[in-house]
C-alpha cells in the first residue's frame, strides 16, 4: 500500500502573531514553525500502516525552502520520502491542485490530511483533492483501518460516531481520534540522523491558480481589564453579572 501523507508548515500556537503590510501579509519574524497537528495525527496512523502492513509513506507539502525542517522532522519521526512543491501556499484550491498532480503521478492508494490547518482552519484541501482525483472521501476521521482494497473509516458527526466504508483509492481528512496524543512520536537521535539521508524531492508547481485571496487580517480585540469583587458583596457581583457582563 502506498500512502501519501499532507503536511502543513504551521505557526505553533505559543507564537505571538502579529501582521505587516497594513494588516495583509503574515509575519513571520520570530515565529516557530511545527508540523499542523491534524496532520501529524494522520502521520502516526499511517506510520502504524508501515509498521503493521508494509505500506510506503511518502510525506508532500507545498511551500518554499523554509518548510524543509517541518518535512525532515516528519522524516525524522518515519515518514519514508518527502515531496516539497516549490511554490508559496496561497488558497485552498491552489494547494489542492498541486497536490492533484503530484498524487496521480504518484498512483497512491491512501491519502492522508489534517481535517484543517491550525493557521487559516479553511478545511478545503481534502475534500478539493480527493474531488480532484475522482477518488472516496473521509472527512473528520477518527479511526481508519484497511484490509486489501476496503478502508473503514469512523468519522466524527453531531452528537456521535458514523463508521463507514470505502474503495480505495481513498483521501482522509484526519484529525485528533484516528491516533491518541499519547501516541505521538517524538523523533529520537536516531531518526534525526536517518532523515538527514532520506530523499526530499523538490518539485516544480503546475501553475495552478488562486479562487481567493486575503484582504487583511484583524486580531481578536484585547480581553478588557478584570474586577475583583471581594466574596462578601454578593450584591456588586450580582449587579455587574446582571448590567455589565449580561451574563443573567
Amino acid at each position: 500500500m502506498k500512502i501519501l501523507v499532507c503536511i502543513s508548515h504551521v505557526p505553533d500556537t505559543t507564537s505571538k502573531i502579529n501582521f505587516t503590510e497594513n494588516d495583509t501579509k503574515f509575519d513571520t519574524n520570530g515565529v516557530q514553525f511545527v508540523i499542523n497537528p491534524n496532520d501529524e495525527f494522520g502521520l502516526t496512523r499511517a506510520m502504524w500502516f508501515k509498521e503493521k502492513q508494509g505500506a510506503t509513506v511518502d510525506i508532500i507539502n507545498v511551500g518554499g525552502p523554509e518548510t524543509e525542517p517541518t518535512l525532515r522532522k516528519a522524516l525524522a519521526i518515519g515518514a519514508d520520502t518527502a515531496i516539497r512543491i516549490n511554490t508559496e501556499a496561497l488558497d485552498g484550491f491552489q494547494v489542492a491542485k498541486e497536490l492533484s498532480a503530484v498524487a496521480k503521478e504518484g498512483n497512491y492508494d491512501l491519502i492522508i490530511a489534517g481535517r484543517e490547518s491550525i493557521d487559516y482552519n479553511g478545511g478545503m484541501v481534502p475534500g478539493m483533492l480527493a474531488s480532484l482525483l475522482g477518488a472516496s472521501f473521509v472527512n473528520t476521521c477518527i479511526g481508519l483501518e484497511v484490509d486489501g482494497d476496503t478502508a473503514t473509516a469512523v468519522r466524527e458527526i453531531d452528537g456521535g460516531k458514523e463508521t463507514v466504508t470505502a474503495k480505495l483509492p481513498l483521501v482522509v481528512g484526519g484529525q485528533k481520534g484516528i491516533v491518541e496524543e499519547s501516541d505521538l512520536r517524538i523523533p529520537n537521535m536516531r531518526g534525526i540522523m536517518m532523515a538527514r539521508k532520506k530523499p526530499l524531492e523538490v518539485k516544480e508547481p503546475q501553475g495552478a491558480s488562486t479562487e481567493t485571496s486575503a484582504v487583511s487580517f484583524e486580531k481578536p480585540a484585547p480581553k478588557g481589564d478584570v474586577k475583583l469583587i471581594s466574596p462578601d458583596n454578593l450584591d456588586e457581583l450580582i449587579d455587574l453579572l446582571h448590567n455589565e457582563a449580561k451574563a443573567i
